[in-house]
C-alpha cells in the first residue's frame, strides 16, 4: 500500500473521522464502522484533507484537466483546498467551482460559483463519500447542461465497498451508469488490512472481536 494511504488512515483515526462501534446508517444498517467527515474541522484538518486528494488525484489520473468541482455541501471546501493543495504540491494552477442548492436570480445569477464552466473543459469532481449516490446522480445532468464538459474521474475519500439496493455499490452504479471512474483514496479492505492489531496513538484500533463484526457485517453487506 502506498505511503499516502497509510498516512491517510492514521489521519482520519486521529481526527475521529473514522470510528469504530455501533452505529446506525440512514438506510438502518448496523455497521460496526463509520466515517464522519464533519470532523474535519480545523484549518490544519482540512488543508491536510486536500493534499491527500491532490496526491490521489496524481497517483490515479494524472494532472491534465482544468478544474476540480464539489457538489454543495461538502464537496464546496473540498474543491477549494484541493486545488490549492494541487497548486502548492504540484505548481498546477487550476480552477474549483461548486454549485448552489438554489440558482441565484439577482448579481451575477446562475447555479455555479467559482471557475466559469466552458465547452471541453476536463473536470474532476470531488466528494466525500458516496454512499447512495443521490448528489452524483443530481449534479452530473445539472453539469453537463451547463457547458460541453468532460467529467474525467470522481474522487471520494473511502469506499466502503458495500452493496446499494442492488448486488452493486453505489459507486460502481455510477460506473456502470455514467461510464466514469470513481477513484477513492482508500477502501476499506485497505483499511482494515491497516489497522488490524495496529496501534494510533497507543491504541489498537482493530482487534479481534472488532475484526470479526467487520467481516460479518462485509459479508451481509459487502460486495
Amino acid at each position: 500500500m502506498e505511503q499516502y494511504k497509510k498516512d491517510f488512515i492514521d489521519f482520519m483515526v486521529e481526527s475521529q473521522v473514522l470510528t469504530f462501534g455501533d452505529f446506525t446508517t440512514k438506510s438502518g444498517r448496523k455497521t460496526p464502522f463509520f466515517v464522519n467527515t464533519g470532523n474535519y474541522d480545523t484549518g490544519k484538518k482540512i488543508s491536510k484533507l486536500g493534499e491527500f486528494y491532490a496526491e490521489t488525484i496524481k497517483d490515479r489520473y494524472g494532472l491534465d484537466f482544468d478544474l476540480v468541482y464539489g457538489p454543495a455541501y461538502k464537496g464546496i471546501p473540498l474543491a477549494v483546498t484541493i486545488s490549492s493543495a494541487i497548486y502548492s504540491m504540484f505548481d498546477k494552477n487550476i480552477g474549483f467551482t461548486f454549485n448552489r442548492k438554489e440558482a441565484k436570480n439577482h448579481g451575477e445569477g446562475g447555479s455555479f460559483v467559482g471557475y466559469k464552466l466552458a465547452d471541453k473543459q476536463k473536470v474532476i469532481i470531488v466528494e466525500d463519500v458516496i454512499t447512495a449516490g443521490t448528489a452524483m446522480r443530481e449534479n452530473l445532468p445539472i453539469l453537463k447542461d451547463a457547458a460541453d464538459l468532460s467529467i474525467e474521474a470522481i474522487i471520494v475519500s473511502v469506499d466502503r465497498m458495500e452493496k446499494g439496493t442492488g448486488d452493486l455499490s453505489a459507486i460502481q452504479e455510477i460506473e456502470k451508469d455514467y461510464q466514469i471512474p470513481v477513484h477513492p483514496i482508500v477502501s476499506i479492505d485497505e483499511v482494515v488490512d491497516y489497522l488490524y492489531n495496529r496501534e494510533v496513538n497507543g491504541k489498537v484500533i482493530i482487534d479481534d472481536e472488532t475484526l470479526a463484526r467487520i467481516k460479518a457485517y462485509r459479508a451481509q453487506y459487502g460486495i
